[in-house]
């Protein structure tokens, strides 16, 4: 070629040439932005919300209140804190892996990487059935809360309507799905804000009764509920109830990992996203399971009711505490308002398991453990088969048809729920192999885009604490003995080593050596990707100041030299 100082600038995705005609060998976007067919669309401002809401839907308004009626306000407080905390270990391992490493099925990947193949095999399949399953569970969801306004709602028409939904959404480029999530994620944020501020506003006394009620609950009927037995016993069943609650509702880590591959600017954007993972749990989770023991009592007959399934249908909320507490004070318009935009969440929710399920399996068929005809991308990037396949799973909402919501949601809530904990255990023991795998190559770590504090402690500790709650948080099913809900508690934790196993035979995987870790892998196409960015970074800020016009100058803009 001639004249080699000649560049072409690509703005947003879209190349932009100068004498085009007068250089016909120049060749726009030659530059990868992925080792596959999947595409860098997602800007800050939209991968900062869904790493503050994409996965907040149903459990945090809707389900807490089941830990609640079993632990009581202490007990739900405490639980919320330590799994919080516990979980902020695992997503400092999975920060460091993903900043250094934003690829196409995230840890699902790493883990076939760094640790074994088998393990990558079990750790994808498991995630997939995590996140696919996850989806019929919002939509029952959906279905019961909306069932606050009228009992006569078509239950199979909800359902149909949010699986064309979620297609529509999906079938657009990642885009589409950032923007989506977005304006819903805000909602979400929107929703939390109110919740918080009528907790603190009816506590101290501005609510139609005038009640300055404060932390009245914590008294009466007490901090600590007794669940399952009487006495000191019940009274840490009951925590250890709160936090079976707590493993389900907080959650995180893993859907920053799987936009990582779709995300401009990963080291930068990507890095920040997993920061705000600490005060979200801090601020969302922590202090969401304090106002709700604030608001409403632990034996509240409207709550016990619901969870007993002795009461349903109209103006359940699907047992939301805060609908609950709204109608005990007298709140006549913000009920309303509360269930309008916990729609919004759920939906959104479950428009976030549709796009991470299709990008988990669309990663297996990359590594050669689903089969490879998944790995066809649209123009748009998106994995036209894997989303197909994955538009099977809402079908099994149509259940509640005839069993009804909740007990098609407790049925989920089960199987699902050691699905997401084997992730993160997943997430420590590779990260555990990752470290070693530094420490052997003589890799310095502080060279890094971001480097875990305290480790590799933090992932030890992480993985102790997991493992022994995956283990453990199916207990009552031994005491009675009962058959049937062991297999709902403990399913996926049978199934994960009879997956590992049955692969490690059939495609006799080794164990990967520390030294002989491929630690470079994608790394030199993202380095080159970041390195064609001639501008900064744009904030958040600037990209929020955008949509109403502002600042609409500033763009990423990077360059392809030939």
């Amino acid at each position: 070629m001639s004249d080699t100082s000649k560049e072409v600038k690509i703005v947003d995705g879209n190349a932009v040439v100068d004498n085009h005609a007068t250089y016909p060998d120049v060749r726009p976007g030659s530059l990868l932005e992925n080792a596959d067919s999947l595409q860098r669309r997602l800007n800050n401002r939209q991968i900062q919300l869904i790493a503050i809401g994409g996965s907040i839907g149903t459990a945090l308004f809707v389900s807490i209140g089941g830990g609640l009626a079993r632990g009581g306000p202490f007990s739900l407080f405490l639980a919320y804190t330590v799994y919080s905390c516990m979980l902020g270990l695992v997503n400092n391992c999975m920060a460091e892996m993903g900043t250094l490493h934003p690829v196409s099925g995230g840890f699902v990947r790493m883990a076939g990487k760094w640790v074994d193949d088998a393990f990558g095999f079990m750790a994808g399949w498991n995630f997939f059935f995590y996140e696919a399953l996850l989806i019929p569970f919002e939509i029952t969801a959906l279905n019961l809360v909306l069932s606050f306004w009228r009992d006569d709602i078509p239950t199979a028409a909800v359902c149909a309507a949010c699986i064309v939904l979620y297609a529509l959404i999906n079938m657009l480029a990642v885009k589409g799905y950032g923007e989506a999530e977005f304006w819903l994620s805000g909602g979400k944020v929107f929703l939390i804000a109110i919740l918080f501020s009528f907790t603190f506003v009816t506590m101290v006394g501005g609510n139609p009764r005038h009640d300055a009620y404060g932390f009245r609950y914590w008294n009466n009927p007490g901090p600590m509920a007794e669940y399952h037995t009487t006495g000191a016993l019940g009274r840490f069943e009951g925590l250890l109830a709160a936090l079976w609650s707590a493993s389900f509702t907080v959650v995180g880590p893993e859907y920053i990992a799987m936009v990582a591959a779709e995300a401009k600017r990963p080291r930068i954007y990507i890095k920040n996203a997993f920061k705000t993972v600490y005060w979200r749990f801090g601020i969302f989770f922590i202090l969401g399971s304090l106002c709700v023991g604030i608001v409403v009592p632990y034996n509240d007959p409207t709550l016990v009711a619901i969870l007993s399934g002795d009461q349903s249908g109209g103006g359940t909320a699907a047992a939301s505490p805060y609908v609950i507490a709204m109608k005990n004070l007298g709140v006549s318009v913000l009920p309303h308002i509360t269930n309008a935009l916990m729609v919004t969440s759920i939906f959104s929710a479950g428009n976030t398991y549709t796009y991470c399920a299709t990008r988990s399996l669309y990663g297996l068929a990359l590594e050669g453990r689903a089969p490879k005809f998944l790995t066809k991308c649209t123009r748009q990037g998106v994995p036209i088969f894997a989303f197909l396949i994955v538009m099977c799973f809402p079908l099994l909402s149509f259940l509640q048809v005839s069993s009804g919501s909740a007990q098609v949601l407790t049925w989920l809530v089960n199987l699902i729920t050691a699905g997401g904990i084997i992730d993160y255990i997943v997430m420590c023991v590779t990260y555990i192999c990752f470290y070693n795998a530094c420490k052997a190559q003589g890799i310095d770590r502080n060279a890094f885009p971001y480097t875990g504090w305290f480790q590799p402690y933090c992932a030890y500790i992480g993985l102790a604490w997991m493992s022994t709650i995956v283990i453990f948080y199916g207990y009552s099913s031994f005491t009675p003995w009962d058959v049937g809900t062991f297999f709902s508690y403990y399913t996926m934790v049978i199934v994960a080593p009879i997956l590992f196993v049955a692969w490690k035979v059939i495609k006799r995987t080794r164990i990967v050596r520390s030294r002989d870790a491929d630690l470079v892998w994608e790394r030199p196409i993202v380095d080159a990707y970041e390195a064609s960015f001639i501008n900064p970074p744009v904030g958040f800020w600037t990209e929020m100041l955008q949509l109403v016009g502002l600042k609409r100058g500033v763009k990423d803009v990077r360059r392809d030299s030939i």
